[in-house]
């Protein structure tokens, strides 16, 4: 058998699209119909954004543990969290976590590095953009990478907040994006990281003019081989 996924969710739109992928996408791996056992458990995203607005990162790790341990109780084997920002807590929460996790920047990294891509546009919101939660994992394999402006990364952390996690898109959104994307082109990116996971349910490649690097995505088909390629080591 698979291994039991956990995913310890922030924001519904993300989870939602990283949990659909995982179950969809299973059958790539398993067959018709067949996926990993995956449980989900989330606290309300206004706990969260509580902690986020005061700085308050532990704060947010506590939250993280807490889901963890839920699902560590229920049998999940590993953990993944489909929010890019709250990554900026895992310092806090691996030492004391129950179970392992898998890390979306990293995932997304090493997705880069294979594809041949040298210089990322970074998106996501401005407590991402800030961070050195990807400018951490894309160096250390040499990539380089560019972020939005200010202005832009306030445009976009609006649009993150105020409408695609509460499920409201809206063509001015696309609109915004392209212009960064465009931007980050002419910069030199030769990819652009969808990192905030609500961000592919507007971009993708089709109206992007930089491939894009589905973060959301890329952490559940991480999961997914993750959960097969455990078993297949239980089993040996």
């Amino acid at each position: 058998m698979p291994q039991h996924i956990g995913i310890v969710a922030c924001s519904a739109e993300g989870a939602a699209l990283c949990y659909r992928t995982t179950c969809v996408e299973g059958a790539q791996l398993l067959g018709l119909h067949a996926h990993p056992e995956v449980s989900m458990h989330t606290h309300s995203l206004a706990e969260y954004m509580g902690c986020i607005y005061r700085g308050d990162w532990e704060g947010v790790g506590e939250l993280m543990l807490a889901s963890a341990d839920k699902l560590a109780r229920i049998g999940a084997d590993f953990l993944i969290c489909p929010d890019n920002t709250i990554h900026q807590a895992l310092p806090f929460v691996e030492p004391r976590s129950p179970l392992p996790w898998l890390h979306i920047a990293e995932v997304v990294a090493e997705q880069a590095g294979e594809r041949g891509f040298r210089c990322l546009g970074l998106t996501g919101t401005r407590w991402l953009i800030e961070s050195e939660i990807y400018p951490d994992k894309l160096t250390a394999r040499g990539l380089e990478f560019v972020r939005p402006t200010p202005a832009e990364g306030e445009e976009i952390n609006r649009i993150i907040m105020d409408e695609l996690v509460r499920g409201v898109f809206k063509p001015a959104a696309v609109a915004q994006f392209q212009r960064v994307i465009g931007r980050m082109k002419d910069a030199g990116c030769d990819a652009v990281v969808l990192g905030c996971t609500e961000i592919p349910l507007i971009m993708n490649d089709s109206n992007s003019s930089l491939p894009t690097l589905d973060s959301t995505r890329l952490l559940a088909q991480a999961a997914l081989r993750r959960a097969v390629r455990g078993a297949a080591g239980a089993s040996g």
